[in-house]
């Protein structure tokens, strides 16, 4: 499999129609706590212009909304994002990011339905975040990778000991990513798709 136009489009992005010959769609989810980079991973991979539910935070969040480590965040997802990136001719991806705000996960259920897996985006800043999300895609049964976006400020470990940290089995891929970089995004999204063929073709694996 490879990425249809790796490099993303300059100038504004066109709302290209679908190949004539994809044959398949699937949804994928792009989820972690929040500030981790989830409508970063989405807009710089997306080959559409993006879908964005971004607002302003505001006082209503003090006291509610854990900011800590992400303090200069002005902006927050309140209902999802939405892309899209073609793989092939034949196969599709939509994603959908969710909100990072515990407040606003009782929109995870709408977002959920029909998804085929899910990218857990994690910032070791603050890896506390990401146990909670990791937990409910586990009791939901989904399918998922872990990316470990990199943030400048944000300290670096191995692999295998960040594994620990989030107790993830040897069946879930870990990789590291910089949401920023349209490459990097998809090949976090290029590990999911791997994952998911491998549980296809080997139920067991899971």
């Amino acid at each position: 499999m490879d990425f249809r136009n790796s490099e993303p489009p300059s100038g504004p992005r066109r709302e290209d129609v679908l190949p004539q010959t994809a044959s398949a769609a699937v949804k994928v989810v792009v989820v972690g706590g929040f500030g981790v980079g989830k409508t970063t991973l989405v807009g710089s991979v997306s080959e559409i212009r993006p879908l964005t539910t971004e607002e302003t935070m505001t006082q209503a969040g003090v006291g509610v909304d854990d900011t800590a480590g992400v303090e200069r965040k002005s902006s927050t997802t309140v209902a999802m994002d939405f892309g899209r990136i073609s793989i092939n001719d034949e196969l599709v991806l939509y994603l959908f990011g969710t909100p990072g705000q515990q407040r606003f996960w009782f929109l995870w259920n709408g977002l959920f339905e029909g998804a085929l897996g899910a990218v857990v985006l994690v910032d070791t800043r603050r890896l506390e975040v990401s146990f909670e999300v990791i937990d409910r895609l586990e009791e939901r049964g989904v399918p998922f990778v872990v990316a470990v976006n990199s943030f400048p400020d944000a300290p670096q470990y191995p692999l295998e000991e960040l594994r620990g940290a989030l107790d993830l089995p040897e069946t879930v891929p870990l990789v590291q990513c910089d949401a920023r970089l349209r490459e990097s995004s998809r090949d976090v999204l290029m590990t999911l798709m791997r994952h998911l063929y491998s549980l296809a073709v080997t139920p067991e694996a899971s």
